[in-house]
């Protein structure tokens, strides 16, 4: 078993972490860290984890974390980029489930967050940790910026058509929807019961800090800036997100089932629905998996494409695990075999 840590255990993806942690077949968590909560055993917290960690959160200490094989930061924007470079430079592996590490432009990376990044040697030095994309690049690497929610079910379904060149790349539009869990477990009035229930939403239609992501992450198939129209929205339900996508196609489409189908023919992860499909986000609640299905309305020249995944699971924790697997040499699939609980 390899020892691994956690700092920041109390956020949703931390929990979510915790839950696939403490089932992990190669993994054993030995730090689990919380400022506000030192001393707090993980499972009163969690009553969920009792009789699966025998833990207690504790001071972030470095010499502590540093003796782990590998970190996950679930921590504020801001946060990893402090405490990471002492790590690495120990040897310890680290995945960043916050932004600090996934843009590479540190402009961009600072207009959008609103601070001077502390660390730019290792933002160089960080893979994109988008398994479908970076996989070999992930098994090699010493740090990995683990994808956000909606980067990752965006770039999951456009892939195969912008690597085939099927559609024009300066009218892309991702119309995306997330349940309440996305905007974090601190309070918020937009996501209080009363606020958030019985409504629907956009938010961030005119900037939104994951869309410099997601056009580093569909430039990087393409080879130049795409033009591409983003607009998340709040539902009301916990968990859960849809992509719906549109491109315009550029010639002839051939088959696009059969492109998305080979595509991800080898991805243990990825499952491309039947032609006719529409992916429901409950199909993947609490699980790794993305489900995708592709469209073309009436026979014409835009294809659509559904994507559908947990924002807690693929778009955070259990993504991180995959990559936890491929940089210690696990089984990708380890600890990630769940079904969805339906209903």
């Amino acid at each position: 078993m390899l020892k691994i840590g956690l700092v920041g255990g109390t956020g949703y993806t931390g929990m979510e972490l915790l839950r696939l942690l403490a089932r992990h077949p190669y993994a054993e968590l030995v730090c689990i860290t919380s400022r506000g909560n030192a001393g707090t055993r993980v499972d009163a917290m969690f009553p969920g984890l009792r009789g699966h960690l025998d833990i207690a959160f504790s001071e972030p200490d470095v010499d502590r974390l540093a003796a782990c094989d590998l970190v996950f930061f679930a921590t504020p924007n801001g946060t990893a980029m402090e405490m990471a470079p002492a790590l690495l430079d120990a040897g310890t592996r680290v995945v960043d489930l916050g932004a600090d590490f996934r843009l590479q432009d540190l402009q961009v990376w600072s207009r959008w967050y609103g601070m001077e990044h502390s660390c730019p040697d290792w933002v160089a030095k960080a893979v994109y940790g988008l398994p479908e994309r970076n996989r070999d690049s992930i098994r090699g690497a010493r740090l990995v910026a683990n994808p956000g929610c909606y980067p990752t079910a965006v770039a999951l379904g456009y892939l195969p058509l912008l690597e085939a060149g099927m559609v024009a790349t300066d009218g892309l539009i991702a119309d995306c929807k997330s349940g309440v869990s996305g905007a974090g477990r601190g309070a918020q009035v937009r996501t209080l019961l009363c606020e958030a229930n019985e409504s629907f939403s956009a938010y961030g239609a005119s900037g939104h800090r994951h869309l410099p992501e997601i056009r580093q992450s569909l430039a990087g198939m393409i080879g130049r800036q795409p033009g591409l129209t983003f607009v998340p929205h709040l539902v009301p339900m916990t968990r859960g997100m849809q992509a719906t996508l549109y491109g315009r196609l550029t010639g002839e489409a051939g088959d696009l089932q059969a492109l998305f189908e080979q595509r991800y023919a080898a991805e243990p992860f990825v499952d491309v629905m039947p032609a006719g499909s529409h992916p429901e986000t409950r199909t993947v609640r609490g699980t790794n998996m993305c489900r995708v299905a592709v469209h073309r309305p009436e026979g014409g020249d835009t294809v659509v494409v559904l994507s559908v995944i947990d924002n807690l699971s693929k778009g955070a924790a259990s993504q991180a695990v995959q990559n936890m697997n491929l940089m210690l040499g696990f089984d990708e699939t380890a600890g990630l075999d769940d079904m969805a609980v339906l209903p």
